[in-house]
């Protein structure tokens, strides 16, 4: 699939590589502000890819269509006029991203990021983590068990959230895990992503995005504004306290 390339320096396509509540929503939503920096959304999550295919009308009449039309129609979508695209993928969508593109290119196969610069043109990467995972995980099993992960989207499921010390330790172990995956994936193709930290993106977020854009090569004068809100609480403080205590508990029980 032949890629359109700007003459510009700035990169052809980016991805905003995270692992749930790390404000990847917020970042994309003040990239996209710009005007310049694509409409970057989670457009290779698996489970929404029906529903984009659809919007995009590229479906046959049983709800059938071929990932390189499927990439195709999302560049178009997630492109703004000087050509750039941007997206966002977690760590447990990479795989199956390149696994399809590999079906689409068999030489290709096991050369992830050559796999993407053929589908996306240049591509540049923007590593966004959070320092406290703690923190993360609270928000993270919050949102699962409220169904709510951003203001107002999707409809909330009316549950109530309950504290739950397990299911908060498994997250921050997950958490890891997939910054540790990013982290080899990186490294294994010599990529040197743009670090993000989301506690410096809620503290300065102007700042915060004309870094990424200027990383990009992007002019950084344009006018940012933010598109989410944070929706952390007293309930998730409390429970960060509580599941720290309890660690800090079994770390001095006696053997």
């Amino acid at each position: 699939m032949p890629q359109m390339t700007n003459a510009a320096g700035w990169a052809d396509s980016y991805l905003v590589c995270a692992t749930p509540r790390t404000g990847s929503s917020l970042l994309c939503g003040l990239l996209a502000s710009t005007g310049i920096a694509g409409c970057p959304e989670a457009y290779f999550r698996q489970p929404d890819e029906r529903s984009w295919a659809r919007q995009w009308r590229i479906t046959d009449g049983s709800g059938v269509f071929r990932y390189q039309d499927y990439v195709r129609a999302a560049l178009a979508a997630g492109r703004t006029a000087n050509g750039v695209f941007g997206a966002k993928v977690m760590w447990g969508t990479l795989e199956e991203v390149v696994a399809k593109l590999a079906a689409v290119h068999p030489s290709l196969a096991d050369a992830d990021l050559d796999l993407l610069n053929r589908e996306l043109g240049r591509t540049r990467f923007v590593f966004l983590r959070r320092a406290d995972i703690v923190a993360q995980a609270v928000s993270w099993l919050r949102a699962e068990q409220t169904n709510l992960w951003c203001a107002g989207r999707p409809e909330p499921s009316g549950d109530e959230p309950r504290f739950d010390f397990d299911g908060i330790h498994d997250l921050v172990r997950l958490i890891e895990e997939h910054n540790t995956g990013w982290r080899e994936w990186f490294a294994s193709f010599g990529i040197r992503p743009h670090p993000v930290v989301y506690e410096e993106l809620v503290a300065d977020m102007a700042g915060t995005t004309r870094g990424v854009l200027d990383f990009l090569g992007l002019p950084a004068g344009a006018a940012i504004a933010p598109r989410h809100r944070r929706q952390a609480d007293e309930l998730n403080a409390e429970w960060i306290d509580r599941y720290r205590a309890k660690v800090a508990k079994r770390r001095h029980r006696p053997a």
